[in-house]
């Protein structure tokens, strides 16, 4: 049976008696999910009624009930009772401090977990955000991200020693190609036993967009990267036996369509593929412990957010828009470009921190030529063996347009940063002309995204933004709204809206599958 325009005798507030007689007041009825709802029938014909007071009237039949719910009815209530939080949602690390502070501390104290992009900085410049997050957060929650750096080892040790000297309890494990010992000490070094059972102070969240490497993180440490740590003492044999217990990583995020480093596969097939992974693995070790399946990539409306609520995730992981907020640690003239981006403004460039291996990063192309100009540099590192092999007429051009400097020039600032950052890789590139070309090219890789971050005057059209299409949706979604503005955008008022709408579609959903059909508008929008 469906019913039509069912407005008359609909109860906004069941104890104080307010009748709703609008679409509008209906739909904020329904975003109230605090409160438990009824679709009745009634003298006045078909309704919706408050938990407090059915509407009046002699025959009061119930065609529906609505529970009460909360944003962690979402996803899996133990991944916020793990960490701490009032829903499953969390912030993802974006590099270079994009990820800022304000933002980790932001969405802290408003419930959800916040990342710290640790990626890419420098030791002191991650030491200072952990201060300050620790002081502004006393009790959490709070991540901090670890990322692999294969071509810069020394960087993701430093970060591990770092994290185990302050006590860092929580990291994001990104752009993961395999485990690593330092991952595996990190994790490792903090277990111990308590009344029986194994508990993992060090909790790792992985970032993964591959079967493969979610397998890594599914099951234990493995017994070569155990040897290796016990022989340096770095953890005890009590430990390495614990670890063969328990798998590397607490959670795992499914990586989708994301911004920066992605493979760019699609969430509906990689989901049900990674859970049914996680059920696999499980069931083989035995594990006591729930390892919860996140989504991330793509998420940036309340649809998308409650699409991959329903097809299983435990927590969903956004990106992209958090850029596009005022606490993040990108500057006012990207977070202008970014709320104007559509979802097919975007494309692939070759990523800064795995360049000789040809990854490839998600950003903006609107407003920028950074992604052509990674792009060409790429192709003259494939096809030349070393920077004086470079026609004159391609490095003259290369000067000109990118660097705006003389090849030599840029050489000796690398030369400077290496020594300070990684010794052994500039030693390294002094030996092998190919690996110094690849150091001169990441210097304008890695700038790049730093311009951004700082509003570097007369280098805009070099900024790299990452950016995923789920930046177009979220701007589709708020445009009309006060979230259309950047100067609004606050990360939490975000995730609180997506939330809000994802629960607001759930609810109407559940009416219509009673058999009324309300006359609503066709999706949830933010209001201030």
């Amino acid at each position: 049976m469906k019913i039509q325009n069912c407005f008359e005798g609909l109860c906004w507030n069941g104890d104080a008696g307010k009748i709703a007689r609008s679409p509008q007041d209906v739909s904020e009825l329904l975003s109230s999910s605090h409160e438990a709802l009824y679709v009745i029938e009634d003298e006045k014909g078909f309704g919706v009624a408050g938990s407090g007071k059915l509407v009046s009237g002699s025959a009061n039949r119930i065609m529906a009930v609505l529970p009460a719910m909360s944003p962690a009815d979402l996803g899996d209530d133990s991944f916020a009772s793990e960490y701490g939080l009032k829903a499953n949602y969390m912030s993802g690390a974006m590099a270079n401090g994009i990820a800022s502070e304000e933002l980790v501390i932001a969405m802290g104290r408003a419930g959800f977990l916040g990342s710290f992009g640790a990626a890419g900085l420098i030791p002191s410049r991650v030491e200072q955000a952990i201060l300050r997050i620790k002081q502004e957060l006393p009790e959490g929650p709070a991540a901090y991200n670890l990322i692999h750096s294969p071509a810069e080892e020394a960087l993701e040790r430093g970060a591990v020693e770092m994290y185990l000297k302050y006590g860092v309890d929580i990291v994001e494990a990104s752009a993961y190609l395999d485990l690593t010992e330092h991952i595996v000490r990190y994790r490792v070094a903090g277990l111990s036993l308590e009344n029986g059972g194994v508990v993992r102070k060090n909790r790792v969240i992985a970032k993964v967009s591959r079967r493969e490497v979610a397998t890594r993180f599914l099951e234990p440490a493995p017994d070569r990267f155990l040897k290796i740590l016990l022989a340096k003492n770095q953890i005890t044999e009590a430990q390495a036996h614990m670890s063969r217990k328990v798998p590397m990583a607490d959670d795992v995020i499914v990586e989708a369509d994301s911004g920066g480093h992605t493979d760019n596969r699609p969430l509906v097939c990689m989901l049900p593929s990674m859970l049914e992974l996680r059920d696999t693995i499980s069931k083989k070790n035995s594990y006591t412990q729930n390892i919860r399946i996140g989504a991330g990539g793509g998420i940036s409306t309340p649809l998308s957010a409650l699409g991959a609520f329903e097809m299983g995730a435990g927590f969903i992981v956004t990106g992209s828009i958090n850029q596009a907020c005022l606490e993040s640690g990108s500057c006012d003239h990207v977070r202008k470009v970014l709320a104007s981006a559509e979802m097919a403004d975007v494309a692939m460039a070759p990523a800064a921190d795995m360049f000789e291996m040809g990854v490839r990063l998600q950003v903006l192309k609107r407003g920028t030529l950074f992604p052509m100009r990674a792009s060409k540099l790429y192709e003259l590192y494939r096809e030349y063996p070393s920077l004086e092999a470079i026609p004159d007429v391609e490095r003259i051009k290369i000067e000109n347009q990118v660097f705006r400097r003389p090849l030599t020039d840029v050489w000796a600032d690398t030369e400077k940063f290496f020594e300070e950052r990684d010794p052994e890789m500039l030693s390294h590139a002094k030996a092998d002309p190919k690996q110094r070309m690849a150091l001169v090219f990441r210097w304008y890789l890695g700038l790049s995204s730093r311009w951004a971050n700082n509003g570097e005057k007369g280098r805009e059209m070099d900024y790299q933004i990452w950016c995923g299409p789920s930046m177009g949706a979220f701007n589709d979604w708020t445009k009309g709204t006060y979230l259309e503005a950047p100067k609004n955008r606050k990360a939490a008022d975000a995730a609180h809206e997506i939330l809000k709408g994802a629960l607001w579609h759930k609810r109407v959903q559940s009416i219509r599958k009673s058999g009324v059909e309300l006359n609503l508008p066709g999706l949830y929008r933010p209001r201030a």
